[in-house]
């Protein structure tokens, strides 16, 4: 396994939410609380590259993630140290690899539709020509299975909402599951994690509360996931790319309703769509994790 970056952390967290006093349609004045947002300048061997607005949970994968979706580095090993910050609000990546075109590269950027200060290069695309992902065939049992999963997350959106959540999943469980104010910060915070965990994404599902852009479509690709699952919909650069990259994109997902866009192939209908009842979910999804344990799924 490549030698992984040393991590130092002189400020070891930031608060997520915070109380506030507000007051509703009738007068009343009640307490709630609100997602924290704070800004994370990141450096990359002294050049200022990007200010992150982020929740703040997990900095060290954020940044590595933006780096690397971003093109900017390849080689985890060659990472000599990563430096967050929290009284500075900065985060200082020293690598050995050669950045002397940095400056260029940053003069090249496009602002993307994600919220927050989302940005993708002009060299992102390039890098994706050719890209063939694989085409796993999933149930429609279990991506009801998973969706019933993903509703016990979200923890500082039911508290504060304002935020983006997103997943990294196998079938119906949820390997890694992080929240941000902006749902590009959470992608790059997974793809960050599976980097240092040096985990690929073919057998993986990507599951994100926010639209289905482009961007989001660009990451999960650069990750090697080939299934995109949202509550929310999608745009049309994203259903395009979706179409172009092979990601089975699937929209829409909330309890037992969803809309693909793209890869329908790939779905086996197991269960009879908006007739299906609790129960019947239920029990082809312990079917599933069944034939699973005895090897025949």
């Amino acid at each position: 396994m490549s030698q992984l970056p040393k991590i130092i952390k002189t400020h070891s967290s930031v608060k997520q939410t915070m109380t506030v006093q507000v007051m509703d349609e009738y007068g009343d004045v009640m307490e709630k609380e609100i997602a924290c947002e704070h800004p994370l300048t990141v450096y990359l061997n002294w050049v200022e590259v990007v200010t992150l607005m982020t929740l703040g949970e997990r900095p060290s994968a954020l940044v590595l993630g933006y780096l690397k979706n971003q093109g900017f580095i390849e080689d985890i090993s060659a990472i000599e140290s990563l430096i967050i910050d929290w009284e500075t609000n900065s985060a200082a990546v020293i690598t050995r690899e050669n950045t002397d075109g940095l400056e260029k590269k940053l003069s090249k950027k496009t602002v993307t539709s994600g919220c927050g200060q989302g940005t993708m290069f002009g060299n992102v695309m390039k890098k994706l020509e050719g890209v063939q992902l694989p085409q796993p065939k999933i149930t429609q049992s279990m991506l009801y299975g998973l969706l019933e999963s993903l509703t016990h997350h979200n923890e500082t959106y039911k508290a504060a909402g304002a935020v983006h959540g997103c997943a990294v999943c196998k079938d119906t469980s949820i390997l890694s599951f992080v929240e941000d104010v902006g749902r590009h910060n959470a992608v790059d915070t997974l793809a960050g994690e599976m980097w240092l965990k040096g985990e690929t994404g073919a057998d993986k599902i990507f599951y994100t509360t926010g639209r289905l852009t482009s961007e989001m479509v660009i990451k999960v690709a650069q990750m090697g996931i080939p299934v995109l699952l949202s509550r929310s919909g999608a745009t049309q650069m994203g259903y395009e790319l979706a179409k172009k990259l092979g990601i089975t994109m699937i929209a829409r997902a909330k309890g037992h309703r969803f809309q693909i866009y793209n890869g329908s192939e790939n779905l086996i209908l197991d269960v009879k769509g908006d007739a299906a009842t609790d129960k019947q979910v239920n029990a082809d999804t312990d079917a599933h994790q069944a034939a699973k344990k005895r090897g025949d799924a």
